[in-house]
């Protein structure tokens, strides 16, 4: 919780779901994803202070507009399938998040040269709103489109800490009544709150000290091992 606080306070969320892709390897994925909400939520709060109004608002307001249809097929989908298969979609999630970055770092994708076209921000918002659904990992497409857009890095940050927080106040009303919550994934979140208060706080600090380098690469391996695991162990 803490590595996700760290993600979320300083680096545009792009990490944060690694909590939830290791949570999922050790409890069923609606109790992995149970436990990450209120916690991310706790984060979100604690994140929205530092970047009060630095974010842009029409993007924002663009991704959340998508967002919430994402979101609602996100809940169908979790009421249709078994567990196993939000094990393999949030293993493809993890893996694919990964090899999105490391394409881009070897210049297989690159950032458009223009800005996106509004349809393309709404779509980015509606993969965002079904990917933060099921894994918690709604920032690669927000990304791609905030990229389009040419922000700065404290304006990217504070435009994704105002569109996830709006996020997950939106999951977690189909979170609730699918019985995601439960008593054991409450007594967990009273456990693991002040490890998150403590990631943010230091990814809010990081977000103007720290390199990214470092801290990315070794998200990436932890994304990349735990979303193998949980693709075998949701196909076998």
């Amino acid at each position: 919780m803490t590595f996700a606080g760290i993600s979320k306070g300083g680096f545009g969320s792009g990490a944060a779901f690694a909590s939830a892709s290791i949570l999922a390897l050790v409890l069923e994925p609606g109790q992995a994803l149970g436990i990450m909400l209120p916690l991310l939520m706790l984060i979100d709060i604690s994140t929205l202070r530092p970047y009060w109004r630095r974010w842009s608002w029409p993007d924002a307001k663009l991704l959340i507009a998508g967002a919430v249809p994402g979101v609602v097929l996100g809940a169908w989908l979790y009421q249709m399938t078994e567990p196993d298969v939000f094990r393999v979609l949030i293993g493809t999630i993890s893996v694919g998040f990964v090899a999105w970055q490391l394409a881009q770092k070897w210049g297989l994708i690159r950032a458009p040269s223009a800005n996106l076209p509004l349809w393309a921000g709404g779509l980015a918002g509606a993969v965002a709103g079904f990917t933060s659904f099921v894994s918690h990992a709604g920032g690669p497409p927000a990304a791609v489109w905030l990229l389009s857009r040419r922000l700065d890095k404290t304006t990217f940050q504070a435009t994704t800490v105002i569109l996830f927080w709006v996020i997950n106040i939106v999951k977690f009303i189909p979170y609730a009544f699918l019985g995601i919550f439960t008593a054991q994934t409450l007594l967990a979140d009273l456990l693991l709150a002040p490890f998150a208060l403590l990631g943010a706080w230091l990814g809010v600090r990081a977000h103007w000290l720290v390199p990214e380098r470092a801290f990315f690469a070794l998200t990436y391996v932890l994304l990349t091992a735990t979303g193998t695991k949980l693709i075998w162990d949701g196909l076998t």
